[in-house]
Parts: structure tokens; sequence; C-alpha cells
């Protein structure tokens, strides 16, 4: 352990998550470490929603993960700017931001593990309800990803209309371009039906053709779904086995390659070679 002289004197904001103003009820979702030394600042959003979503069930997650991307770049960009100002501009009027506190870190990555430990992430000891099938499988692919060090490279909610036509609902997960492909993941759980299948499925065509007009380049959709054996405790196996198939059958006819959680290491180590981190 490091003694206090050799810490680093830092400062840090709280994020909270406020739906209702008047009510004046919160969740903590992230953490603001700035240096004060050389400036440098990090921020960091949870990875689990259950807090948020026990809240506010109507709660846009994806425009809080959002939300943690533009702060992130607005931050690199402005490592001097005022912060009150970058938060207003980066951030909705339902989140908020505490009052700075005196901290000392070993690092300012030791220092964010260990405030998102204390103030954000859930104690052990708290029963939380289980994620749903695709949140979870979106959980897993932002974890590897971001041990791979490529997160942050990544394009996040890509809007299919871009590429197919106004109005088009869908927004894929995460996607990047390392050469003249470009490679997409959507996270598709098999769990609760094959509706998720049958969309994805509906919409390759489209946006494959749409990549190649919009990018001039090739496009190769990955559908990341839980494994087989996940689904055997929420129904009769035989029955349940027969409809995963059919989801898989059905987004390899339409040329979606179809990998699972387990196979998410091997995603994130091939997405760092290719983008040279």
């Amino acid at each position: 352990m490091s003694s206090e002289g050799q810490r680093r004197a830092c400062v840090y904001h709280l994020l909270r998550y406020v739906p209702d103003a008047v009510r004046n009820e919160y969740v903590h979702v992230g953490v603001i470490l700035r240096e004060q030394e050389s400036g440098r600042s990090e921020v960091r959003f949870t990875r689990d929603w259950r807090r948020v979503r026990c809240l506010d069930p109507d709660a846009d997650t994806d425009l809080l993960e959002g939300m943690e991307d533009e702060l992130r770049r607005r931050l690199q960009e402005e490592p001097e700017g005022n912060l009150m100002r970058l938060l207003q501009e980066s951030l909705s009027l339902s989140v908020q931001m505490t009052e700075s506190k005196a901290y000392l870190a070993e690092s300012l990555p030791a220092g964010m593990e260990e405030l998102m430990r204390l103030y954000v992430e859930p104690a052990p000891r708290v029963r939380m309800p289980r994620l749903s099938g695709r949140a979870q499988i979106q959980m897993r692919m932002r974890t590897e990803f971001e041990h791979a060090g490529v997160w942050d490279l990544m394009r996040k909610r890509i809007a299919a209309s871009q590429y197919t036509r106004p109005g088009d609902p869908l927004r894929i997960d995460v996607g990047y371009r390392p050469n003249g492909v470009i490679r997409m993941f959507h996270a598709v759980s098999l769990e609760p039906g094959m509706e998720m299948a049958k969309v994805l499925a509906f919409s390759a065509a489209g946006l494959r053709a749409g990549v190649e007009r919009v990018e001039k380049a090739e496009l190769e959709l990955t559908a990341i779904i839980e494994p087989a054996a996940r689904l055997s405790a929420t129904a009769e196996q035989a029955e349940q086995l027969q409809q995963y198939r059919f989801g898989v059958e059905t987004m390899e006819e339409h040329q979606i390659r179809v990998l699972t959680t387990a196979d998410l290491a091997r995603v994130a180590e091939t997405a760092r070679r290719e983008l040279h981190v």
C-alpha cells in the first residue's frame, strides 16, 4: 500500500440519476475524478443499470451510456475546461453532479475503481434482480471490449436509418472499421423468443446494401447470443432448444454471423489487434 505522501491529490464528483426533481429520489450512476496537479480527468458510468431501472423503469439507459461517451470525449478535448460547463452541455436534466470532494489516489484508474465500488456499484450483499437476457449480453460485450482496451474506439448505438431509410428504429450496439470491412455486433437474446432474431434478420440485407453504398465497405454483421445451456432453466429444454436453433438458423440464413458470449474474449482480442491497441 502506498503512503499518503505518494498518493495524488484529486477531487471527485458523483453523478446522480434523478428522474423526478420534485421527489428528489436518485441513484448514483457515475464518477468524475480529476487529478489536481495535472488536470487529467476520468469519467465512468455504471455498467449495471438495474438500480436505475428499479427507480425508473422507463429510464433510457442507451442515452445514459451515450452521455458517458460524450462527456469523456469533451474531457479529453478540453482537459482544463470548466467542468460545470462541460457537464451542462453533455448531460441531461435527469443527471446531476454533486459538489467536489477531496480524495487521495494511488493513480487515477485505482482511484476510480475504489470510488465506483464505494458509491456506484451495488454492494455484493444487496440482492438485485437478474439482468434481462439482452442487457446481460450487452454488459458482457462491453466488459470484454473494455478489457481489450477498444471500447472507447468503437462506434455505439449505430443508427440503421443512415443505411436503410429514415424512420428505421434499429440501432446496432457497437461496431468498428479496421480496413475495407465494417464489423458490427448486436446483442440478441433468444431467451424470451425469436422476435429479436427476426428483426435483425429482416434488417440484414438492407444494412449490408446501405453500408456498401454509404461507406463503400463490406459489412460483417455479428449477433451475440447466450449459450444454449442458459435456456434450459426457463422452459422445458426440448422446446426451448428447438426455438433456439430456429433463431440461430434464421439469422445465419440472412448471412449474419452468430456467436455466443463465450466467444467474446476472442472477438475482443481480434478487435484489439485490428485497431492496433
